[in-house]
């Protein structure tokens, strides 16, 4: 039986060149960077690369602006506290959106109980931030604005690079979770005026427990975990050498493809979208038909459960997720899908596929073939699909 892997929004392979150089940092290269001996200044060396090798991917002036964490959520809990607290007296207000990830929606909640308001922001229905929504919530309290880069769930890109000139116009801090979209799209945190981002290792073929938030230079932000020196002042803890020596690999892997990938990724993305479209009726796209992430594709079938679809395409071979893997375990939709106006029926019936490097034509094909007769099966059982068997025969 074939075995394909399309859940690459959740993790990704660690590449073999990731692996191979982090288990000499594992053993013979084992010194702690903050030590003065020989062993120390070695790995010291080599997060200093691995530092400059994060900065150039996102195009950030200075690598002394890359702080590293254990990953996208850390590193949003950091952003969000971090500015709040250290800014609260200048204001007390925090703008995002309802669809952010609950590494953001979860911080903010917490936020709200210590103080501090927070307006979430809707979406169209192709899970767009509008423009005019973001310049009606600022008020003279305003501190931050945290909307991320791209969408985990559906994929839709969200206009970065204008959020930022409307928060640098207001002198407001504005962060983007761009845990799924770095590596992904093109990403240049200066010409975009994005003063924090953050990102993780395990999302572009690095390990996983590794990630970093960028800090422009000047931003007054407060550290949250408290301790030793390290990351000059603002993260503390011994750093994972093994692991941010695979993160930097995995960051200079990323920028040498990332045009290649792209590409690549869309065309097989929108082969799928298309032959699934041709070959199942009462099938929703959720997203932004173009302006979505290459190797994501998010689809609502009415009349069947979602989880019922997973667990027939994992029989065929076929791994895939329908909606975050943070929340799998969770009964409730997707409180995204939700956000887009989906009802909770066409919500419980997605279906989300992202597509990685190790992908093929052949995925594709053999998806095309198994997925609509699955699709038609379990329909042939459901009783909602009885109860609507009119509206099954429209397109």
């Amino acid at each position: 039986m074939r075995k394909i892997y399309f859940d690459h929004a959740a993790t990704t392979p660690t590449d073999e060149s990731v692996a191979k150089a982090m288990i000499e940092y594992m053993t013979t290269k084992f010194g702690n960077p903050s030590s003065v001996h020989a062993f120390g200044r070695e790995v010291r060396k080599e997060v200093t690369e691995a530092r400059e090798a994060v900065a150039d991917l996102i195009g950030a002036a200075n690598s002394n602006e890359i702080f590293f964490t254990s990953g996208g959520s850390e590193s949003d809990n950091f952003a969000l506290k971090g500015i709040a607290f250290a800014n609260q007296r200048r204001g007390n207000h925090i703008i995002t959106s309802q669809i952010e990830h609950h590494a953001v929606l979860h911080t903010c909640q917490w936020l709200e109980k210590h103080g501090f308001e927070v307006t979430y922001l809707p979406v169209d229905e192709y899970g767009m931030v509008r423009l005019e929504d973001v310049k009606a919530a600022i008020t003279e309290k305003t501190i931050l604005i945290s909307i991320m880069f791209a969408n985990n769930e559906v994929g839709t890109i969200e206009p970065i690079k204008e959020i930022g000139a409307i928060a640098k116009e207001k002198g407001i801090y504005f962060h983007t979770d761009a845990v799924q979209a770095v590596a992904n799209v093109p990403i240049h945190v200066q010409e975009m005026n994005i003063d924090l981002l953050s990102l993780s290792g395990h999302k572009f073929y690095g390990p996983k427990g590794i990630g970093a938030l960028y800090i422009r230079r000047g931003v007054k932000i407060e550290a949250v975990q408290m301790g030793g020196a390290q990351e000059r002042n603002l993260r503390a803890g011994t750093e994972n050498v093994p692991a941010i020596v695979g993160l930097g690999i995995a960051a200079r892997n990323a920028k040498r493809d990332l045009e290649e990938k792209a590409a690549r990724l869309a065309s097989l993305r929108d082969k799928l979208i298309q032959g699934i479209q041709e070959k199942i009726t009462n099938v929703k796209l959720n997203g932004h038909p173009t302006k979505r992430l290459p190797g994501n594709v998010n689809l609502s079938f009415r009349f069947i459960e979602g989880e019922a679809l997973l667990l027939n395409l994992d029989m065929k071979g076929i791994a895939a997720s329908s909606g975050s893997a943070c929340t799998s375990g969770s009964l409730d939709p997707s409180h995204v899908l939700l956000a887009l106006g989906l009802t909770h029926e066409t919500a419980h019936g997605s279906l989300r596929i992202t597509l990685g490097k190790m992908n093929t034509e052949e995925d594709i094909d053999y998806t095309l073939e198994v997925l609509p007769e699955i699709v038609n099966r379990l329909r042939s059982m459901s009783m909602l699909c009885e109860e609507n068997s009119e509206g099954l025969m429209k397109k």
